[in-house]
């Protein structure tokens, strides 16, 4: 009855920028945290940042003070805006969120499709 649905990835140069989206839609009643994990090529899928429904945030160290995670509650929406990108960022990007639908009134978690962001020169 839900789906999330990431956009915005794509091919960037280090130290470019890009901006992530990520809407819910089907029979959803209130979205409670929202976060962007990411997994690359060989290694486990991580933590990038999450966010309340309140706006309280929460970073991975490794892209503090370079990502901001932000979101608009009024179109589920979470979005990830990345800047300074490094070729360590490349990685499929997930989206994740707490749902709670109806009419059956279940709370559950959600997770995107992914979407690929590569840096490379």
């Amino acid at each position: 009855q839900v789906q999330l649905v990431e956009s915005g990835g794509g091919l960037v140069q280090p130290g470019g920028s890009l901006r992530l989206s990520c809407a819910a839609s089907g029979r959803i009643i209130s979205i409670s945290a929202m976060g962007w994990y990411r997994q690359a090529p060989g290694k486990q899928r991580e933590l990038v940042a999450d966010i309340t429904r309140g706006g309280i945030t929460n970073y991975a160290d490794s892209v503090k003070g370079r990502f901001t995670i932000s979101r608009d509650n009024a179109k589920n929406t979470v979005y990830l805006q990345m800047n300074s990108l490094k070729p360590e960022d490349t990685a499929v990007y997930y989206c994740k969120g707490g749902v709670l639908t109806g009419p059956d009134w279940s709370f559950r978690d959600y997770w995107g499709q992914g979407t690929q962001v590569t840096v490379s020169s």
